[in-house]
């Protein structure tokens, strides 16, 4: 990445991602977007982490309440993610220990996606924001219980300097080029995240091989 472009997108080098009460329960109050999209694209980030290396950070909130647990698919990728009990903060910015985690990264951008969007991602994304941190906040990895909620939120994080982008956009950012050894893994994580770009990728393969076999019988 050039000097250039490093104020305009994500520098891999200087980047933690911070998943926030991606938990059961509070998914069954999501109302802005489909449940099933919305895990998707949380595990989406998470396999991205696994795939770049990228330090995570994941915390829940009173998960033996009607929050419920984290969803299981975040540990299983990333078996070795750094988890942040809470004692009861809402703003996972008030847990000390968030914060310390976050510190230690030494990573100055931060991905956040946390649900609800309106309070889960936006308040530790105000206080990141507050404390010196370049956030972007990925709304379509933060489900929330309204729409109007959500177009609220987005407008107040915006105002106070967050960056919103979309899971899609944060993989390709942090992909940068197709011509790197692990492009391939690359083009699966997309094509998980979007069934259409992976059933053009099938098209493509597909044509390709009959190609190759047609020269073959030449």
């Amino acid at each position: 990445m050039t000097t250039q472009n490093k104020n305009v997108f994500i520098d891999p080098n200087d980047t933690a991602l911070l998943l926030i009460d991606h938990q059961s329960g509070l998914f069954q109050t999501v109302q802005d977007m489909d449940v099933p999209t919305l895990r998707r694209n949380a595990i989406a980030l998470a396999k991205l982490a696994k795939l770049t290396k990228m330090p995570t950070i994941t915390t829940d909130s009173v998960p033996m309440g009607p929050n419920g647990p984290l969803i299981p698919e975040i540990k299983e990728i990333l078996p070795d993610i750094v988890y942040v009990p809470r004692n009861g903060e809402i703003n996972a910015w008030d847990n000390p220990n968030f914060v310390k985690a976050v510190e230690a990264t030494g990573k100055k951008t931060l991905i956040i996606a946390g649900t609800l969007t309106s309070v889960c991602m936006a308040f530790p994304t105000l206080s990141a924001l507050a404390a010196g941190y370049k956030v972007y906040a990925v709304i379509d990895a933060s489900g929330n219980w309204s729409k109007m909620a959500t177009d609220i939120t987005l407008a107040r994080v915006v105002q106070a300097g967050a960056i919103p982008i979309d899971t899609l956009a944060v993989i390709s950012e942090i992909q940068g080029t197709w011509n790197r050894p692990d492009a391939a893994e690359f083009a699966q994580l997309i094509a998980e995240l979007v069934p259409n770009y992976g059933l053009l990728i099938e098209s493509f393969n597909r044509a390709f091989s009959e190609g190759q076999a047609a020269k073959d019988t030449k």
